[in-house]
């Protein structure tokens, strides 16, 4: 883990967290608690916090989207980083991402104007609000063409939130990471358990380029935007230097834990008329489908961006590259039995 060099937040300021039992955000909640400052944090009646028992965390049961809840929670945070995120799960109706994304940003905004000390909003978005780059790479400036239920309600979520700071003056910083990766993540965790089998496939010819930053990087530009004073009004896209292609992934990762995969490419129609079967087949019953379109889409979408802003403005330059991050994550996974040599 990186230090704590980019928290420049004084001791014991309240800060508000949620999304904060989650992947990034449990990333962030140490990096705070680390710090000295005083974490409040959001969390589901239902969501495990036992990984985070031995941090000064004040915890707050509820829906991120209940109101009582919200107002609860903000009293006196300074500043407030959005993370919560409803990825896709069978159980899930559309209603549900709506209340996540939505319902809870403008709660948590309308919430913040008052405190008397709010410094500023972290609001975490998305690269999925951009969809599919037709010319790549695109930059933040690049038009919103979401595919699916998350990353609709993400851009519906993000585009409420940047009007509404501007119209009501909100300290507001807008971030949208790329592919987060990192030890102990479970989402990209399926690249790396199929690079370690015999055969690897990728569905359609497209190149399958995809745009990575690690959870240490995505969590200290997260804390350098909460206070560097150009970040203020402004949306970045968190991630590497260049987009990697998803077969050079797969070669960094076989690699590092000495395995030699077979690449095949297949047709990609079929699994996306498969995946549909079983989203119908499966979604009425709350079951969770063993393959689905915004799966088999991840093949098809070339995500490929211009990151200079971050850099530029900010003056962050990633620890991890692509290849340094890919063969440390891999390494973490073999150390800690997830993957078999």
């Amino acid at each position: 883990m990186a230090n704590n060099n980019n928290i420049s937040i004084k001791s014991g300021t309240t800060v508000l967290v949620t999304g904060a039992t989650g992947f990034t955000g449990s990333n962030l909640v140490k990096k705070l608690c680390s710090a000295g400052l005083h974490v409040k944090a959001i969390a589901r009646s239902s969501s495990k916090v036992e990984h985070l028992k031995d941090l000064d965390i004040q915890w707050y049961r509820g829906d991120v989207f209940d109101e009582y809840t919200v107002n609860q929670a903000i009293k006196d945070a300074e500043y407030v980083f959005h993370v919560a995120a409803a990825f896709r799960e069978a159980k899930y109706g559309d209603d549900f991402y709506h209340k996540v994304h939505v319902i809870s940003t403008q709660l948590l905004a309308k919430a913040a104007l008052n405190n008397p000390g709010f410094k500023r909003f972290i609001h975490i978005s998305t690269m999925g609000v951009h969809g599919h780059i037709e010319n790549p790479p695109a930059n933040e400036e690049s038009p919103f063409s979401p595919g699916d239920i998350y990353q609709h309600t993400k851009a519906e979520a993000e585009l409420w939130i940047r009007d509404f700071a501007v119209t009501n003056h909100l300290p507001l910083t807008v971030i949208r990471p790329t592919g987060i990766y990192g030890p102990g993540d479970h989402r990209l965790f399926k690249i790396f358990k199929m690079a370690a089998g015999p055969v690897f496939p990728i569905l359609g010819s497209g190149k399958c380029l995809y745009h990575l930053i690690h959870v240490d990087d995505l969590t200290n530009i997260m804390l350098l935007a909460a206070t560097h004073p150009a970040a203020a009004g402004q949306v970045f896209l968190a991630g590497n230097d260049q987009p990697i292609p998803l077969e050079q992934m797969v070669s960094i990762i076989a690699k590092t834990i000495g395995r030699k995969p077979k690449v095949i490419r297949l047709p990609v129609w079929p699994f996306f008329l498969i995946g549909d079967i079983c989203e119908a087949v499966c979604k009425p019953f709350g079951i969770e489908p063993p393959i689905y379109r915004r799966r088999v889409a991840f093949f098809t979408k070339d995500r490929a961006f211009d990151t200079s802003k971050m850099r530029s403005m900010l003056g962050y330059n990633c620890i991890y590259s692509n290849e340094t991050g890919l063969q440390q994550t891999a390494q973490w996974y073999l150390e800690n039995n997830w993957l078999k040599q």
